[in-house]
């Protein structure tokens, strides 16, 4: 399993004597023990005595991935709990339109026992 962070790669920069020289590079790193990390949140993570130090270098080599511009990821959430959470908040709007309705109907009668 690789975590990565970022990658190493070169962007090049044109100069106006016509020569491309290194600008920037991207850098990507993996752990000897990804499951050792200590998830701070949904998608983030921090290092820990078991997962240890990055080992950060060049993409393509030591196991470290690529990274693809112009592609989709996959998505990282959890389905079932995003449609339980879904599903909840659904009655929780619908629980709530039946009460406006209820007191919509109240006061229309309390209207017409004034009248």
């Amino acid at each position: 399993m690789i975590v990565p962070s970022l990658r190493t790669e070169q962007s090049p920069g044109p100069f106006s004597n016509r020569e491309s020289n290194v600008l920037a590079q991207v850098a990507m790193s993996v752990f000897s023990n990804p499951s050792g990390l200590r998830r701070l949140g949904e998608s983030n993570f921090t290092t820990t005595v078991n997962s240890g130090l990055p080992l950060t270098g060049q993409l393509g080599s030591g196991n470290r991935g690529a990274l693809t511009s112009s592609s989709l990821e996959m998505s990282n959430v959890e389905l079932a709990p995003e449609f339980t959470n879904m599903l909840i908040t659904q009655r929780g709007f619908q629980a709530n339109s039946r009460i406006i309705m209820a007191s919509d109907e109240l006061l229309q009668d309390l209207v017409n026992i004034n009248r």
